[in-house]
């Protein structure tokens, strides 16, 4: 058993909650941008003081309305400035947020409205309020229950966030620093709701002490990215994911000046435009973007140079892992002479993409590929991976600027231990490990062990403390022949080709190991257009010989990871893609694995044909 930890570098008065953070932020500089709004004639400033304002005001609306402190209230929206300003001021008020992805069914819906015991919820848009009408009409016990639905946006009708504040104007000061005050790091700040990758989602109680107590150590761990001058990054994740607000309430702390862009989709314009100097990310993002680009110079005729800018980089930033664990002395003179011309060349156009500031990506939620990590540090954007969960308040291990192994998934933060377990189970302790399952004493008793959480991954602690993810426990196939198969690498190389958007690798109880791919509709498009080949749909594409003898290259390469028994022998190509709409992904991108075994049976089935 190998165990890591990193000793505590802040720490909060127990009787202090997340928003005494905002008031510190507002009196150290009231006029300190923290937040930015994009309107038609581009990004306003909010400040500090006015952003508190804003916040207060709410937060009296909600105790006028009946809000009791510990009371929680749901929160249904994409990212969005609002949901920033509503979090708060439900913690002015001393309740309990309770977020809901804004892509959540009715049936999910209905199902954390009853089991979280809210009155109160706040809806994004006409469709939100809709979609929770709807809810309240087929059960009666939330209908009685629900004391307000309130509108995020505004278009003129009522009650919505101005009419909200309006409502508030009677509630004392003194009145609203009583529940402001009601709780202390110890009490439950949000109810988070797991993304439910197997069965139904469950409540994770998150403490002030989590969010706030992670903050500030993360901020204290991570300075040259946080504290750093005019330091801004832009949000695109969900707010309902931990993660999103895990690293929101940590710019609050850092006062690195945060923007909202409620889609990935709009990403890329509002680089340019936002300018940040950081940006945290999921590994799709990574892929989608390197993709681009790789197709971008195809269709420039630049394919040959950025496939010579992209080994560069990659080797360049090989030289530096080798060097920063003792193995050599770092690029050579022919590297670097190599590299400085693809940096004029290739790799300052791909950072002017990002804006031209960004200095540092954070890579959370799922595995990042080594290779892109190498390709973005190799081209001046250095990525630097972390993990944790939903259980853990989102980061538990990170690399730092002055600590980083490519591959691995970092160090423990601050005041938090890391302990592979005999069986190579992860488990945790520490400032981020959450107070236990909302209701479900069951799942409580299942999740710890020796004061430790479970996280069900599987991982391996290097001499210095680095954890690398190996796998996920449940997800291990076993063959026929007793083979453990960990699917997790084998997928992650799989998808790195244009042509992939998710890998399956199945074989459990099998004779061998298989995949189910499906393809990238945009890279699909792509490769046609690369290879000068007529459009083809995705079920055209399923069944074209070219497009298997390429994802076959990918699979090749795949197996290369792998012992022979370990490697996949057969694969089909999926006429459809997996998406959450589908049902086949979180909302977070990760993989309903389940789901995609239960609903493409036949086409694992057909694999194993003789």
């Amino acid at each position: 058993m190998r165990e890591a930890s990193t000793e505590l570098l802040v720490e909060l008065d127990p009787d202090s909650n997340v928003t005494d953070l905002l008031l510190r932020q507002e009196a150290a500089n009231a006029a300190h941008p923290l937040y930015a709004r994009k309107g038609p004639n581009g990004w306003t400033d909010v400040s500090a003081h006015k952003f508190l304002q804003d916040v207060r005001a709410l937060a009296k609306g909600l105790i006028a309305g009946g809000l009791e402190p510990g009371e929680t209230v749901v929160v249904m929206s994409a990212t969005r400035y609002e949901w920033t300003m509503v979090d708060f001021a439900i913690w002015f008020a001393g309740g309990v947020t309770v977020p809901v992805y804004e892509t959540s069914s009715p049936g999910q819906v209905e199902w954390i409205l009853h089991d979280a015991g809210a009155r109160h919820v706040f809806a994004e848009d006409r469709d939100k309020v809709a979609l929770i009408a709807g809810v309240l009409e087929t059960s009666a016990l939330l209908r009685d229950r629900l004391v307000s639905v309130v509108r995020m946006d505004f278009d003129g009708e009522a009650p919505d966030l101005a009419s909200l504040s309006a409502a508030g104007t009677g509630v004392t000061d003194a009145e609203l620093e009583r529940h402001r005050t009601a709780a202390g790091l110890a009490d439950v700040a949000s109810l988070v709701y797991t993304s439910g990758t197997t069965g139904r989602p469950k409540g994770c109680e998150i403490t002030h002490g989590n969010f706030a107590l992670v903050a500030v150590n993360v901020v204290a761990f991570l300075p040259e990215i946080l504290k750093q001058p005019h330091a801004r990054t832009l949000m695109f994740l969900p707010l309902a994911h931990v993660l999103a607000r895990a690293v929101q309430v940590a710019c609050l702390h850092a006062g690195a000046t945060l923007g909202h862009v409620n889609s990935a989709a709009a990403l890329l314009e509002d680089l340019g435009t936002f300018k940040p100097t950081f940006l945290l990310a999921v590994p799709r993002i990574f892929e989608k973007v390197r993709a681009g680009a790789t197709h971008k110079a195809a269709m420039a005729g630049r394919s040959r140079i950025f496939r010579a800018a992209s080994a560069t980089a990659i080797r360049y930033s090989l030289e530096e892992d080798r060097a920063a664990r003792g193995e050599g002395t770092g690029p050579g003179l022919a590297l670097r002479t190599q590299h400085a011309l693809f940096d004029r060349l290739v790799y300052a156009r791909l950072r002017r993409m990002f804006g031209g500031r960004l200095g540092h990506m954070v890579s959370g939620a799922s595995a990042l590929a080594p290779d892109d990590a190498h390709f973005f540090r190799g081209a001046g954007i250095p990525v630097l991976e972390g993990y944790g969960l939903t259980e853990t308040t989102a980061p538990c291990t990170a690399n730092t600027v002055t600590r980083t192994r490519v591959g691995s998934v970092g160090i423990p933060l601050p005041g938090t231990t890391i302990r592979v377990a005999e069986d190579g189970e992860v488990l945790v302790k520490g400032i981020g490990v959450f107070k236990g399952y909302h209701a479900n004493e069951a799942a409580n008793a299942e999740a710890f062990v020796g004061g430790f959480f479970r996280t069900g991954d599987l991982g391996e602690l290097d001499p210095e403390g680095f954890l690398t993810i190996t796998g996920r426990k449940k997800d291990l196939l076993v063959t026929a022949g007793g083979k453990n198969v960990a699917p997790g690498p084998l997928e992650e190389k799989i998808r790195t080709h244009q042509l992939v958007d998710h890998a399956v690798v199945v074989g459990d109880g099998k004779p061998y190991v298989a995949a189910l791919v499906s393809l990238d509709p945009a890279g699909l498009d792509n490769w046609c257009q690369e290879n000068k080949v007529s459009p083809l749909t995705l079920a055209d594409a399923a069944r074209d010989p070219r497009i298997r003898s390429a994802i076959q290259t990918a699979v090749d390469h795949a197996n290369t990871l792998v012992s022979k028994a370990e490697a996949v022998r057969s694969f089909t190509i999926l006429a459809a893609t997996l998406t959450e709409e589908s049902g086949h992904l979180t909302p977070s991108l990760k993989l309903k694995r389940a789901a995609v075994v239960r609903d493409f049976e036949a086409e694992i089935a057909g694999l194993y044909r003789s």
